[in-house]
């Protein structure tokens, strides 16, 4: 099986050190092909908290990175460079590409920019992200897992927190359905999750399924939930799209991340008419 990790809301700047080391021992164990930076990577988009994120990830040594901004990683206290630079900072540091994407024979990773500037907290998807990241899933192959990464979740688990919904999620989790898609991963509201789309909305053709991440090393922890992180297993002997996300929590009182939790998913038909 092959593997990658999703590492949401670090929030650089509110970082606790024992789980960033804890985190980066844990990486460097299990050596992932590919690591996801799911947004909020920093805590106030400031470019000391974009080097440490970028020390940070050079320190675990990955093939890949495919990182997005989140709504923390623009401005917000400054006025002229949230309007006219408002990815200046994060570009230094991760490169210029806001969307990037990562292809490989067994996976297909799309990225989409779900910030705005004129957005503090909430996201959006435009109808021209939802149609270009549906074209590029119709060209997958059998063999690929096909993942689209956003920052603001499409799935909630608790009604307080259908103000963080993505806005446009119902319009793309609809079409990316369509197009093929099996997971769609998130952050933003740092709970842990994985949430079955295909019986949330009664129309899907096949499985799909939202995978949010914790946060992953921040001491801006909620309602009980600790650092975490996931590791998504895909690929294996036929079927070619199989896959496993297992949820790492990190442990206290041995400094370490620990499995805690495995969803083991399918991406089969389903019947429209149940």
């Amino acid at each position: 099986m092959r593997l990658l990790i999703q590492i949401s809301d670090p929030h650089f700047g509110t970082e606790q050190p024992p789980v960033v080391e804890a985190l980066v021992r844990l990486v460097r164990a299990q050596s992932p092909g590919l690591v996801v930076l799911s947004g909020d990577i920093t805590q106030r988009a400031r470019r000391r908290q974009f080097r440490a994120a970028r020390t940070f990830i050079d320190r675990l040594g990955v093939p890949a990175l495919l990182a997005i901004p989140g709504n923390h990683d623009i401005p917000l206290l400054n006025a002229a460079s949230r309007l006219f630079k408002p990815y200046a900072n994060f570009r230094r540091a991760f490169g210029h590409e806001l969307e990037p994407m990562f292809e490989s024979d067994r996976l297909l990773a799309i990225a989409v920019n779900t910030t705005r500037r004129y957005r503090h907290a909430n996201g959006e998807v435009s109808k021209a992200q939802i149609e270009r990241v549906a074209r590029r899933l119709e060209r997958a192959t059998e063999a690929q897992l096909r993942l689209v990464i956003v920052h603001q979740p499409v799935c909630v688990t608790r009604p307080e927190d259908e103000v963080n919904l993505l806005r446009g999620h119902a319009r793309a989790v609809r079409r990316w359905a369509a197009a093929g898609v099996d997971l769609i991963m998130g952050g933003h509201i740092h709970l842990p999750f994985v949430c079955a789309l295909h019986d949330r909305y009664a129309d899907l053709p096949r499985h799909a399924w939202a995978v949010q991440a914790g946060t992953a090393v921040s001491r801006r922890v909620r309602n009980g939930v600790g650092n975490s992180v996931n590791l998504v297993r895909y690929g294996g002997p036929e079927p070619f799209r199989r896959c496993a996300v297992e949820r790492w929590d990190f442990q206290a009182a041995h400094e370490e991340f620990a499995p805690v939790a495995v969803d083991e998913l399918r991406f089969d038909a389903v019947d429209v008419a149940r």
